[in-house]
């Protein structure tokens, strides 16, 4: 009961996070690894967990989603397909130790990103770089990142669209939200096919994310986002710690 209970809480609790400001990752995939699940398995039974929640996402952002250009919708779809799929396919044939060599500067990196998130944002938008809108490198690139390891992906996502020169940030959160759930679908379908998810456990983590999902709009309105931010923060760099010391320990 207790392999059920710690990651059944985190999924919980990744559910209000994710409502209010995202990291939910940094929770669910530690309370597996907790539990006593191999890393890469841990690492594929989370991306199942915080599955369901980009879909209720993605209809709260239809209107926004419907006014893009649908040729450029469907190449984007395409390409995050393909990146998602050789991300976790790579996932597969990385071995437990070398994923659990490279975890710690993963969470490391994606907290780095979530704290400077604003910052990252208003450089993308400012400098413009040569980045084509809708180019197949960064589409595939950052799918690749999210099919292999999910946390931080709507932050880097966020990044890439304003390379792209998208200005309308509900604009930006619906192709987020629709682009993470084609990269987790075909993920999922990969790792499920591939036998490496616990789905007793990730069924009720589902539940737990989707209940937590409510909990975390009636939270929004207690707590600021800054606090909530700080909060996320913190369990990132705590998490980074702890599996930094697994190395080291």
């Amino acid at each position: 009961m207790f392999d059920y209970f710690v990651p059944g809480i985190a999924a919980f609790l990744a559910g209000i996070l994710n409502s209010i400001a995202g990291g939910g990752t940094f929770l669910t995939f530690p309370a597996l690894v907790y539990a006593g699940i191999p890393p890469v398995a841990a690492n594929a039974t989370s991306a199942v967990a915080v599955f369901p929640g980009y879909l209720g996402a993605v209809a709260g952002f239809r209107k926004e989603l419907a006014a893009l250009d649908r040729t450029n919708l469907v190449r984007l779809i395409l390409l995050s397909l393909v990146g998602g799929l050789v991300g976790a396919l790579l996932l597969l044939v990385s071995s437990n130790a070398f994923f659990s060599l490279i975890v710690p500067f993963l969470l490391l990196a994606a907290t780095a990103c979530f704290a400077f998130q604003e910052k990252i944002q208003r450089w993308t938008a400012s400098s413009r770089l040569a980045v084509k809108p809708y180019g197949a490198t960064g589409s595939v690139l950052v799918a690749i990142y999210g099919g292999y390891f999910n946390g931080g992906l709507g932050i880097v996502l966020l990044a890439l669209y304003s390379l792209w020169g998208m200005e309308s940030l509900n604009t930006m959160n619906g192709l987020k939200n629709a682009v993470s759930f084609i990269i987790s679908a075909i993920s999922v379908l990969t790792f499920a096919l591939a036998g490496v998810v616990h789905w007793p456990v990730a069924a009720l983590m589902m539940v737990a994310a989707i209940v937590g999902g409510y909990a975390g709009a009636w939270l929004a309105r207690k707590l600021s986002r800054k606090t909530v931010r700080g909060i996320v923060i913190a369990i990132g760099l705590i998490m980074s710690l702890v599996f930094f010391g697994r190395l080291v320990g």
